[in-house]
Parts: C-alpha cells; sequence; structure tokens
C-alpha cells in the first residue's frame, strides 16, 4: 500500500490538470459514442499507466477510474501490490508470454493482446485450473505492419474452429492498434477492419465477441466511432502533469 509521504506527493495544479483530462477525455468518448448511435456507457475508458508513478495512478482511482492497464506484466504484478485493496480491475493491454501467465492470471480482468493460437491454446490449458480466468481479446494485425503482433486478418478467419475450440478461457472480441503515425482519420479502416472481422468470425465460432478493444489516445474518437467498447488511453489522461 501506498505511505502518507506518496499520498502527499501530487500537487494540487497536477490534481487539477488530471482531473480536466480526464473530464475531456470522457466527453470526447461520450460524444462519439452518440455519433455511433450509442451511449458513451457502452464504451469502457482504460487508463494506461504504463510509466506513470502510483500517486497519479492513484488520483486516477480516486476520480473514479476502475479500469486501469498495463503494457508489462512485470510493472503489473508491482502496480497491483501497491495498490490492493482499491476497487481496480486490471487490464493486461500487452504482450503476454506463456511463462508469465499463471502469475498474471489472478491479477486481471482481461487480456486484450493474446496474439496467437498458441498462446491462446495455453491459456485456455491454464484456465482450466482457475475458478475464474480472465477474459481474453484476440490480437489482430489489421495495419499488416511487420513490427507488430497478433493474427493476419486471413490467419484469424483460418484459425476460427481452433479458436471456437477454447471453451475454458472466455475469448469476448478483439483487439487491434492502428500504424503507428496515423492520424485519427487515416486509422479508421484499421477500425472498420476489425469490426468486420468481429462481425464474420461470430458467424465461424458461434461466440458473441462483444468487445473491439481499439483505439487510445491519438485516435479512440475514430475508434469509438466505427464500434470500440474498450479504449486504451494514457497521454490524454497525463497531459501536462509533470509529477
Amino acid at each position: 500500500m501506498l505511505s502518507p509521504r506518496e499520498l502527499s506527493k501530487l500537487n494540487s495544479m497536477d490534481k487539477v490538470r488530471i482531473r480536466d483530462n480526464l473530464d475531456s477525455v470522457r466527453t470526447r468518448i461520450s460524444e462519439a459514442a452518440r455519433r455511433s448511435g450509442r451511449g458513451g456507457e457502452a464504451v469502457t475508458l482504460v487508463a494506461v499507466t504504463k510509466r506513470q508513478p502510483t500517486e497519479l495512478v492513484l488520483h486516477l482511482v480516486e476520480l473514479g477510474v476502475a479500469d486501469l492497464g498495463e503494457n508489462y506484466p512485470q510493472e503489473l504484478w508491482k502496480k497491483c501490490d501497491t495498490l490492493a485493496g482499491l476497487p481496480v480491475r486490471w487490464h493486461l493491454i500487452g504482450h503476454l508470454q506463456g511463462n508469465k501467465a499463471k502469475k498474471t492470471f489472478p491479477m486481471v480482468r482481461m487480456l486484450h493482446a493474446v496474439d496467437s493460437l498458441k498462446l491462446l491454446q495455453g491459456l485456455d490449458e491454464l484456465a482450466g485450473s482457475l475458478p475464474a480466468p480472465p477474459a481474453v481479446c484476440l490480437q489482430v494485425n489489421t495495419s499488416a505492419e511487420a513490427a507488430k503482433h497478433g493474427w493476419s486478418p486471413e490467419e484469424i478467419l483460418r484459425d476460427a474452429q481452433p479458436i471456437a475450440a477454447c471453451r475454458r478461457i472466455p475469448v469476448v472480441g478483439l483487439m487491434t492498434m492502428a500504424a503507428l503515425g496515423t492520424t485519427a482519420e487515416s486509422a479508421r479502416p484499421s477500425f472498420v477492419r476489425l469490426r468486420q472481422l468481429r462481425d464474420a468470425l461470430r458467424g465461424e465460432t458461434g461466440l458473441e465477441l462483444e468487445h473491439l478493444s481499439m483505439g487510445m489516445s491519438n485516435d479512440f474518437e475514430t475508434a469509438v466511432e466505427e464500434g470500440a467498447t474498450l479504449v486504451r488511453i494514457g497521454s490524454a489522461l497525463f497531459e501536462g502533469v509533470v509529477a
């Protein structure tokens, strides 16, 4: 848990900036959701806490942010320990190596970046020994960038039946990232493609696949317009903060 000294580190100006940033992000999510014919409550904000000090994360939690995302398992483990007892749902949004899955599973609500059939099948086997395994989204490389993890659009459809056979781990949706350097508008085809793949995979697997995890600080409004149910936002929440 945080010490009184750590709790006092955040100055009042940074608290105001974080509150204002959060209000702005929430408003933008709600407006984008309305443009897609939904209410703002249809979209979950996952605040990305990568490299952020615990006092900033704590203030977000105080402001009502319950869903927090970390890129690396080791950092997630540390923050889970530091913020133990708080009303937080942790999301691992980065790559998970199979050898870190057993320790990570009990700490998280959702894994966003399950990026191969081999990993999914390994997680499904592990899930059989747990009473409440986390939900997973399958990562699809909709931008065709060589550096990105994930199924290609063609591969994930070919793997539809093996994916459907993984019954112990809850497969609840798909995840993607737009290409590096894209604008909010040029990212749109990646989000459209993910939604189309989700609809096709529903038909092939019988899975509901209710979630689309897509959209980051520079393009989340476009992602919400195209159906995102989970947006992963970091820098837009901490902009201007000097702590």
